[in-house]
């Protein structure tokens, strides 16, 4: 569930520049590829909600979970309100603060914290 988890975050951060540089552009793609990103975090919810359950049974690092999956979930409303912020031509200094601290985050503890991370992949 690892790889999946992995994989879908990746295509969401791929769909989420090409969307925002499409946003940017004025094209029409860029609302298609956004409604295809929604689609994406419910595959990262799903592989997500999947690994949270593998550490709330068998894991005794419980906070640092929930605070993973509370900034795995800030992350995906930070890159919603980004793509929703640009399509209205709206400032997002804000949310761009907000994604790279909870993204962050949820990479430290992922990848380097939490059993399930890097060093379980090998």
């Amino acid at each position: 569930m690892t790889h999946l988890h992995i994989t879908a975050w990746v295509l969401g951060l791929i769909l989420f520049f090409v969307s925002l540089s499409f946003y940017k552009q004025e094209k029409k793609a860029g609302k298609i590829l956004h409604m295809i990103l929604r689609l994406d975090y419910l595959l990262i919810l799903y592989s997500g909600g999947s690994l949270s359950t593998q550490y709330f049974t068998e894991s005794y690092m419980l906070g640092e979970a929930i605070v993973k999956i509370l900034a795995g979930l800030w992350v995906i409303a930070s890159l919603e309100m980004i793509l929703v912020k640009v399509s209205k031509g709206k400032p997002t200094k804000s949310f761009w603060i907000q994604f790279a601290v909870a993204f962050a985050i949820t990479l430290v503890l992922g990848f380097g914290r939490l059993t399930y991370g890097l060093h379980f992949l090998n």
